[in-house]
């Protein structure tokens, strides 16, 4: 009898992403172990791609899926929690007519090769988030954002921050200063001459000053660095075959080559007036995600950042929406001396020699030099290729020390979050955990500070929650 090796091969992980994730509303929370610390108050939201599949069909790529945003809201009366979709146009007509219906990242427009340039390309809303005063924004690199009620999440609407002129792409990965509380963000308009938008927002989101910049190409930037008195910009040796794009025979994903030989481009821009200090170019490396930069005591700037040898994981992440990873792309932690005059890279050093991905700062140190990092990683002697990350660590930069929590066999941890408390010095690790023992997701809270004792608290979701990709903390007032 012939045995299906497809189904036995997959991981407990690709539950999580199996089917299309089901909304919750606001919903009280069991309290599995431990209890909620008394000066955690305010709300954890995170942002992911909540379903992969429509009539029948996979999605072609991880990065299709429709925006879910989960809210967790910690107050005197415990933790609440809700689960939404983002009610984007598309999603709606989607929803409507049970079937694809758009060019995405990874995908074509259903229908005649002639007819697909005509289609709009999805916007879904499923990257990441960003809390301002009023509303909550849900981020796509590829459009506008999306606006939602910061307590029901209900969506309001395309929100385009005061900015009136044409096409408006709006980076994931904005980055606040949390000196002034100004925040700092770009958009690629692609085409013949590309452009790269930069954007800086006053502390209620509101467009307040706009540069643009020309582009080689059509790169692949997906983040970048505030570094206080500096934006910094990698541009990878990825660049976009724009011409089966535009026509409609291949996806965006498809149309991407790694083209090692252009290097790696590095921008340096005034953050005070958006101008342009320095460009330059270094060897070639791809990267999703930085950790943070800063200026050091000699002008210098250092850039901490998860660097990967070339562009594979593209594959990898394609895979994922498949729940069968056969690709090896992983990267690891290093940094990146540079001369912000001239571009120029001084020195390059590799500060964790373990895979790794989704680093990140305490909010308050963004811009600055930060002690701690703490980052997404693999529990020890698994199949890296088949796997996902089981644990999170907290990485000192000064000691090189990593300490890690392992969420034990099958669990998934997200990306870790840090979240000062609000009546003490103390500091609290939020991430949420997809059990695939149980096939159910919880939020588990740790101390900064003893990251692999056991979580403090965990408290049991209503629903599964698919693996996402990225989230944020905002502090009740």
């Amino acid at each position: 009898m012939k045995t299906d090796t497809k189904i036995s091969a997959k991981k407990s992980w690709t539950k999580a992403l199996a089917r299309p994730a089901a909304e919750f509303p606001l919903t009280q929370l069991l309290v599995k172990s431990g209890k909620i610390p008394e000066g955690l108050r305010g709300t954890l939201y995170r942002n992911g791609p909540g379903r992969l599949e429509r009539g029948g069909m996979t999605a072609g790529h991880w990065f299709d899926g429709d925006g879910a945003i989960l809210a967790v809201h910690f107050t005197d009366a415990g933790a609440a929690a809700v689960y939404r979709y983002v009610q984007t146009a598309e999603y709606q007509a989607e929803e409507k007519a049970n079937r694809f219906l758009y060019t995405n990242y990874g995908m074509t427009a259903p229908g005649p090769a002639w007819l697909r340039w005509t289609k709009p390309v999805k916007n879904a809303a499923n990257t990441s988030v960003l809390a301002l005063p009023d509303r909550l924004l849900a981020l796509w690199e590829g459009g506008p954002p999306h606006s939602l009620n910061l307590q029901t999440l209900e969506t309001i609407g395309i929100d385009n921050l005061g900015n009136s002129a044409g096409e408006f792409p709006y980076s994931a990965h904005c980055k606040r200063d949390p000196i002034t509380g100004n925040i700092f963000n770009f958009g690629i308009i692609p085409g013949v001459s590309t452009k790269l938008n930069l954007y800086k927002s006053d502390p209620t989101g509101k467009i307040v000053q706009k540069a643009t910049f020309g582009l080689d190409g059509i790169p692949m930037i997906h983040d970048f660095v505030f570094a206080g008195k500096y934006l910094i910009f990698f541009v990878p040796p990825v660049r976009v075959k724009f011409f089966p794009v535009l026509a409609g025979i291949s996806s965006y994903s498809d149309s991407l080559e790694w083209k090692p030989e252009l290097g790696t481009q590095i921008l340096v821009v005034d953050s005070e007036t958006l101008s342009l200090v320095s460009r330059g170019e270094t060897e070639p490396w791809f990267q999703w995600h930085f950790a943070n930069g800063f200026v050091k005591e000699d002008g210098s700037v250092a850039v901490d950042f998860v660097r990967l040898a070339d562009f594979k994981t593209n594959q990898r992440l394609k895979e994922v929406a498949t729940g069968e990873t056969r690709t090896d792309a992983e990267g690891s932690l290093w940094r990146v001396h540079l001369n912000p005059q001239t571009a120029k890279v001084t020195a390059t050093e590799e500060l964790l020699d373990k895979p790794c991905e989704f680093p990140v700062v305490p909010a308050a140190e963004i811009g600055q030099e930060s002690r701690y990092m703490y980052l997404a990683m693999y529990r020890p002697d698994v199949d890296m290729v088949a796997e996902t990350y089981g644990a999170i660590a907290r990485f000192d930069t000064q000691s090189r020390n990593l300490t890690i929590a392992d969420c034990g066999e099958n669990r998934y941890p997200a990306e870790p979050i840090y979240v000062p408390d609000i009546s003490s010095e103390k500091g609290w690790i939020l991430t949420v955990v997809y059990d695939g023992n149980s096939d159910s997701s919880e939020v588990w809270i740790f101390d900064s500070d003893r990251l692999s004792d056991s979580p403090v608290c965990q408290l049991e979701l209503p629903g599964v929650i698919p693996l996402g990709f990225h989230g944020t903390w905002k502090s009740a007032l």
